[in-house]
């Protein structure tokens, strides 16, 4: 397939899967409970750390955590009390317990209270290539306070050869615009154009079938190969392709 004809058929699928009738299957269905920016803003980052494994199982656990939270994210980040948070202990998706929830919620009352928010962090350290740096450092200020080293596997960080496919997925929700109300487009201060694709088994397979990526593994390389490649297609909003990717290999089998 010449790149026009990759182009136009990628262009094709992004319009046939970036809908609001996305939104009830995904993840990102949670954050879409909210209307306050910070709500959305720690709904969905709290929701896209544990988005791995079985769909129903992401929601219906996104979900519980909500209800957890009093459906109030960010005031009980902000205000909690001890007692609060052993309400929290019993929560378990997967390997992420309620010991990480917990260290979670204490790093984010922490990033909101002395170092201006999750925007702020992304925002003020990204290079003018893609916000890889300023995962490293979300990683460095998520993880200053007193923790268990185990908790740290539940935050992605390029610096271990990661492609951090959680992060690059919540960074696709607070930043791109797509007007078609799927994505939030809440951080203005960053442009969609140094945004990452969320490089995962369906995406991968795609993308090697379309030639889009050669390397095997799913690693940070993968993930710079993956972007230099659709950055041609779309230099301003590459990652709008991570509906054609996603949906080919998900609802189609490509």
């Amino acid at each position: 397939m010449k790149k026009s004809e990759l182009k136009t058929f990628l262009d094709q699928k992004v319009i046939d899967y970036n809908q609001k009738s996305f939104i009830s299957s995904d993840p990102i269905s949670i954050p879409h409970l909210f209307t306050q920016k910070e709500d959305i803003e720690i709904a969905g980052f709290l929701v896209a750390t544990f988005a791995w494994g079985n769909r129903k199982s992401i929601l219906n656990n996104g979900n519980l955590l909500m209800k957890l939270l009093e459906h109030q994210p960010y005031d009980f980040v902000l205000n909690h009390k001890a007692s609060d948070l052993k309400t929290l202990q019993k929560f378990v998706h997967r390997t992420f317990n309620g010991n990480d929830l917990i260290y979670f919620i204490q790093s984010l009352k922490n990033i909101y209270k002395n170092h201006q928010g999750l925007e702020a962090i992304f925002a003020s350290n990204h290079n003018s290539i893609n916000l890889l740096p300023s995962i490293e450092i979300l990683n460095e200020i998520f993880f200053e306070l007193p923790h268990q080293k185990r908790t740290e596997k539940h935050v992605s960080n390029p610096a271990k050869n990661s492609a951090c496919k959680r992060l690059n997925m919540y960074l696709r929700w607070m930043v791109r615009n797509d007007k078609n109300g799927v994505d939030f487009g809440l951080w203005k201060s960053i442009s969609p154009s140094l945004l990452s694709c969320p490089l995962d088994v369906h995406s991968g397979r795609v993308a090697r079938k379309l030639k889009l990526l050669k390397r095997k593994q799913n690693d940070l390389k993968a993930l710079q190969e993956l972007d230099k490649n659709l950055r041609k297609l779309d230099p301003n909003d590459p990652v709008k392709y991570d509906f054609a990717l996603f949906g080919l290999g998900v609802f189609e089998g490509f």
